[in-house]
């Protein structure tokens, strides 16, 4: 599906066509960046904001590629998205994620779609609310059966409220974002969907916190209650840290510290995650 070559090739594209949508009305880092299943966001968390930097009657693209690496495991993810009149989000992910002690490979492609319902992030009392869908799909279905999951495949669907707040913290204005979401995604579908005993849905809470520093650069922290209906190992929530760095219009890099607790029986797994987005 997508190649790690094929968004970098888009990436270096929106970086070279500088300037093609950049007069856009939006104003920088309100798109969010790209999270590690392709909606709009922070790294681990889905926003209520629509990806890229089109307004009212426009188009934006974007293209990303992430890479998280903890003690006994590594995520890559490439994605692209596309955002019309800031009102519709489609996206597409690949996962490949390496069992780097255990040996061995899992990976999963992700389509989303993401309507934005109501409000407005900037200039309006009620919060900017949109509702999320994500289809998964694993690449092989071996390893999750083996371990009790009982679907190769998933939806997803969340709704997120987001709104930014001025001069809120030393003068500095602070992003709040809450998502709901219902799912039966084991490992957020790594390992399948469901359980051989129970294959209903089941609802989670994330949410995230940004402070921006100054217009373009953001420091904040997600947390991602996940399920945890597998019976060979416990799946704790997920954690973040987060500095992002929105160059320009075109251009947005983000890091951060990662706390994704037990995973297959490894305990602890904690490490690094950067992401490199490109917008067109």
């Amino acid at each position: 599906m997508w190649k790690l070559k094929t968004v970098s090739s888009l990436i270096l594209l929106t970086l070279l066509s500088g300037g093609a949508l950049a007069n856009t009305s939006k104003v920088i880092a309100t798109g969010g960046a790209s999270t590690i299943e392709g909606a709009a966001g922070g790294g681990i968390v889905p926003w209520a904001v629509i990806n890229g930097y089109a307004s009212s009657g426009e188009w934006s693209a974007t293209a990303m590629v992430t890479s998280v690496s903890v003690e006994d495991f590594s995520l890559r993810v490439v994605g692209a998205s596309l955002s019309i009149d800031n009102l519709f989000e489609f996206s597409i992910a690949k996962q490949t994620f390496d069992l780097d002690s255990l040996g061995g490979q899992l990976g999963q492609d992700i389509v989303g779609v993401k309507y934005k319902l109501a409000g407005e992030l900037l200039y309006s009392a009620v919060p900017q609310l949109t509702l999320g869908l994500q289809y998964k799909r694993v690449d092989d279905f071996t390893i999750p059966q083996a371990v009790g999951a009982q679907d190769d495949s998933g939806l997803d669907a969340y709704l997120a409220a987001s709104k930014l707040f001025f001069d809120t913290i030393a003068g500095r204005n602070l992003l709040l974002n809450a998502t709901v979401r219902a799912t039966k995604a084991n490992q957020t579908g790594l390992l399948g969907f469901g359980n051989t005993k129970d294959d209903s849905y089941q609802w989670v809470f994330e949410g995230s916190a940004a402070l921006l520093l100054t217009d373009n650069l953001a420091i904040g922290y997600e947390y991602r209650q996940k399920p945890d209906p597998l019976s060979f190992a416990t799946e704790d929530d997920w954690q973040d840290i987060f500095l992002a760095w929105f160059v320009n219009k075109h251009l947005s890099v983000v890091t951060a510290y990662t706390n994704l607790g037990s995973i297959a029986g490894y305990e602890n797994q904690q490490g690094w995650y950067i992401s490199i987005e490109g917008a067109l």
